[in-house]
């Protein structure tokens, strides 16, 4: 069908003009690196992603995990020449990004290149014309790591106010794609991402600049390499980790539906204060408060939380509060209810040295109605204990009672309607399901979390 010259061009004219006024409205919403502040102060970086690394492939405990036996034949090689599609959902939007990759459980060096950073179409296909080359070290191509370490990569500019129709970033996700050169040895890893992400097969060579879904064959529901995304935006913008167990991790929540407490929590905070504030997840699912420093990334639940703060919580940029759930695996293991205290006040005593506020959690019930034992029965006294600690302890900025919005009164375990889970091992009577992590999100008080000289 022939259309009208006259049609076809005023058509032009006036999708340019929406395309140059969307471009416009979204880079003064989204662009805080180029654009003026007022008064929120000077841009600075704010992480508004991240993933506890928890030890090497396979290590850990990993849900809706497909086979990977294709993808990964030897936990010893790791990858071999393939190249990786991570797909993270950030709390805060900007122009700027930055990545930070890690070999942090590695036993020999790790280089990548090919790396690139764009916005998430769906499956491994990407929006087109927004995957942006990631470089290192003032420009260059790929980088090293060696093992142990992690690093940032350059700042990248990711234009996402490039067309209105496509880039409507409200939760929406960006993909981190990058090629592993040779054999990268054992990986490090987060083994529960519960969100699907993308890898080629052995062999593939470098993928990450292409946009098409073709290369990336295997899905997995674990991240490899990365551990943080940070984004330019004011200096006052508020941080807040969510610290934890698999809990916090997300556990029996819905593959890819972003329904942890921690997502339901930030975006109770987005109502509250807009862009003003992000919140990561670092949760590891078996984590304890007293656990193990562990150089080797070989126990399941990761470094323990005191040994682990440093690299989870303090070198993220920005963080200004924690919301701290841990201590189940701790009484779980035998670990006495004092101890577990003893490391919260230590835990307490390092966040204050360095001006960060602590929201305390209550620990929610592991009593298993299912199998009553002697050490349930233990570990559910010993869950008083720590909660009755944490209610009257007086040392913490606030107390979030999720103990007391998901406990049944009536049996001392999780509410019936919480107990219902999306993972094929059924009912375990101590992970609540979507509707306990919604509880939970909404005991949380926004107030304590503010950005500065801001109330609710």
């Amino acid at each position: 069908m022939t259309r009208d010259p006259v049609f076809l061009s005023t058509r032009r004219r006036l999708l340019q003009t929406a395309a140059t006024l969307a471009l416009a409205l979204a880079a003064a919403w989204a662009a805080p690196a180029s654009a003026g502040t007022g008064s929120h102060g000077k841009p600075a970086w704010a992480a508004t992603w991240a993933a506890s690394s928890n030890g090497v492939y396979p290590t850990g405990t990993a849900v809706f995990q497909p086979s990977l036996a294709a993808a990964f034949p030897s936990a010893a090689t790791g990858a071999s020449d393939q190249s990786f599609r991570m797909v993270v959902r950030p709390t805060l939007w900007g122009d700027t990004f930055r990545v930070r990759f890690t070999n942090a459980f590695g036993t020999q060096p790790v280089t990548i290149d090919d790396a690139h950073l764009g916005l998430q179409a769906a499956s491994a296909a990407l929006v087109p014309g927004s995957n942006r080359p990631i470089t290192f070290d003032g420009g260059r191509g790929a980088i090293t790591l060696a093992p142990g370490q992690y690093r940032f990569s350059d700042p990248v500019r990711l234009d996402t106010a490039v067309d209105a129709e496509r880039f409507f970033l409200e939760g929406r996700k960006l993909a981190v794609s990058f090629h592993v050169a040779g054999e990268s040895g054992p990986m490090t890893w987060h083994s529960k991402a519960v969100q699907t992400s993308y890898v080629t097969p052995p062999g593939a060579g470098s993928q990450g600049h292409r946009e098409d879904e073709a290369p990336f064959r295997y899905t997995t529901t674990s991240w490899y390499f990365i551990d943080a995304v940070e984004v330019v935006a004011p200096a006052d913008t508020a941080v807040v980790v969510a610290f934890g167990d698999s809990i916090t991790d997300g556990t029996a929540s819905t593959l890819n539906g972003d329904d942890r407490w921690p997502d339901v929590l930030a975006r109770r905070l987005h109502a509250a204060y807009g862009s003003r504030v992000a919140l990561v997840n670092a949760g590891i699912g078996g984590n304890r408060v007293t656990g193990p420093a562990d150089p080797n990334g070989s126990v399941a639940g990761g470094p323990g939380a005191l040994v682990r703060m440093e690299r989870d919580v303090f070198s993220l940029s920005g963080v200004s509060a924690i919301v701290w759930l841990e201590g189940i695996n701790d009484l779980s293991g035998l670990v006495p209810p004092q101890d577990v205290i003893a490391g919260y006040r230590e835990g307490v005593r390092m966040a204050r040295e360095r001006g960060i506020k602590v929201i305390a959690a209550t620990v929610t019930s592991g009593k298993n109605l299912a199998n009553p034992t002697p050490a349930n029965d233990q570990r559910t006294a010993d869950t008083q204990v720590l909660n009755a600690f944490i209610r009257t302890a007086g040392i913490y900025d606030s107390v979030a009672d999720f103990d007391a919005v998901t406990v049944d009164p009536a049996t001392g375990a999780l509410r019936p309607e919480m107990l219902p889970n999306s993972v094929t091992q059924g009912i375990d009577y101590l992970h609540p399901n979507r509707v306990g992590y919604q509880a939970m999100g909404s005991a949380v008080d926004v107030s304590v979390l503010a950005p500065s000289g801001r109330g609710p």
